[in-house]
């Protein structure tokens, strides 16, 4: 939603034969039938096996998120680059499990991405953010190799590694960048600093940094086997959801809220919180700047549409099933300041844009909620017009009262200011009047009933 400035440097043959009906060869037939059909019984109730006694990570559905970033790509005025050096960054969980696998991204690369090696750690206990505890430091491989190929557009998903990973805390993973590696598959606003270092130095306990950024480059995912019944809760938003405007390294962006309120609530099934939102993000527009306008450097920061990124970000999280959507404001306010007018939306297209999500949640089984678009009456960002805050009433009266989604979450009731019901309640305001402050993101997650996720 705010615009981001980086501050930071049957073979082919003879057909068989037909079995007749009746006869020897089809009593012959019938036997043989009925042993390959008892076989198959003894195989389905004999116990599993997997390639390492007692582990179930053979099975994809062991797996649950429990960290995410949506990827986004690099406008051509960035132009970060990487060679051989070390990026080390840290990630908040929401859940804990005793194996971690790590996945990665080369998806808005357009050449192949070299990963030179990668490690995980805790980090340490004290000390720079940059130190990692020695002890917990593992290598990471893929397909059994360290250093791997990552091709253009493709995601890449590490080996499991055995590693206590608690939940509430953080995660460190260090990737070496042997050659001129351009930036080109990142999340722009981490709010968190993560560190960039000389050479290959993965596993060392303490890096001496020769950069500090708060994005995350090439790091999409973190997914855990855990103990007991576990699943998660995809967040899929903008600014709001990515958390701008709260305390960096504070892990306050309103999904990190719910993801404790949830630890807390500590219920039977252990419930991941994945937060794909992206600032600027619009449902129904990639980023599409006009020419010659600033926008331009950083548009390409708003990542795909929410229609477009949803098999991606949504329906391929590991163990979801939950969704939250919070998406309308910018399709409202980006035409005609960051976007061309003729994107101009109506409150009808949202509807229909929210319409497929629900679809598309449903089709993949999960529960989706929506959630109410929240007031930006005189916002900073020249978002509010009469006319926007009539598309916003409109779709928050049709997501409360349209019986479309499994339920509905009112952030707008929430947060909303009780005698000016089109403005942020001041407690809440981070100061531009769109975007909610530590406080408000507290409320949000308040506001989610934690019996939905149950």
């Amino acid at each position: 939603m705010r615009p981001y400035s980086a501050v930071f440097p049957a073979p082919s043959g003879r057909p068989a034969d037909p079995v007749p009906a009746t006869g020897p060869r089809a009593r012959r037939a019938a036997r043989l039938l009925v042993t390959v059909l008892a076989g198959a019984l003894l195989l389905s109730a004999a116990p599993a096996t997997s390639a390492e006694p007692g582990s179930r990570h053979g099975n994809s559905s062991d797996w649950t998120g429990t960290w995410s970033a949506a990827p986004t790509a690099a406008p051509a005025s960035d132009t970060t680059r990487f060679e051989d050096q070390t990026i080390r960054q840290t990630v908040r969980t929401s859940i804990g499990g005793d194996r971690v696998r790590i996945r990665l991204s080369n998806e808005f690369g357009s050449g192949p991405l070299v990963i030179g090696e990668a490690r995980v750690a805790r980090p340490a206990a004290g000390g720079p953010a940059s130190r990692i505890d020695p002890r917990s430091d593992r290598p990471l491989t893929f397909g059994g190799r360290s250093s791997v190929t990552v091709p253009a557009g493709a995601p890449l998903l590490s080996d499991p590694v055995p590693l206590e990973v608690p939940a509430g805390t953080d995660l460190v993973v260090s990737i070496h960048l042997p050659g001129p590696t351009p930036g080109s598959t990142l999340h722009s606003m981490a709010l968190q600093h993560n560190y960039v270092a000389a050479g290959n130095v993965t596993g060392r306990a303490g890096i001496e940094p020769t950069a500090t950024i708060d994005r995350w480059y090439f790091l999409t995912g973190v997914s855990v086997r855990t103990a007991r019944s576990s699943s998660a809760v995809v967040t899929l938003g903008d600014s709001i959801t990515d958390g701008a405007d709260t305390d960096a390294d504070a892990n306050h962006r309103w999904p990190d809220f719910l993801a404790g309120r949830l630890r807390a609530a500590a219920g039977p099934e252990a419930m991941g919180v994945l937060n794909q939102g992206i600032s600027g993000n619009r449902l129904l527009h990639d980023p599409n700047p006009p020419a010659g306008s600033d926008a331009e450097d950083f548009a390409a920061y708003f990542g795909q549409s929410a229609l477009r990124r949803f098999d991606r970000d949504v329906a391929s999280q590991p163990g979801a099933g939950h969704l939250i959507v919070l998406l309308g404001v910018n399709d409202l306010g980006h035409p005609g300041t960051v976007a061309p007018e003729s994107e101009r939306v109506t409150a009808a297209d949202l509807i229909e844009a929210h319409r497929q999500i629900i679809a598309r949640a449903h089709d993949r089984g999960l529960k989706a909620y929506g959630g109410t678009v929240l007031p930006f009456k005189d916002d900073t960002l020249g978002f509010y017009t009469p006319e926007n805050e009539a598309a916003r009433q409109a779709l928050n009266h049709w997501i409360r009262t349209g019986g479309e989604y499994d339920a509905v979450i009112d952030f707008d009731r929430a947060l909303r200011d009780p005698s000016d019901p089109q403005r942020l309640l001041a407690r809440y305001d981070s100061g531009d009047h769109l975007h909610p402050n530590d406080a408000g993101a507290e409320a949000m997650a308040r506001a989610v009933p934690l019996r939905l996720l149950r």
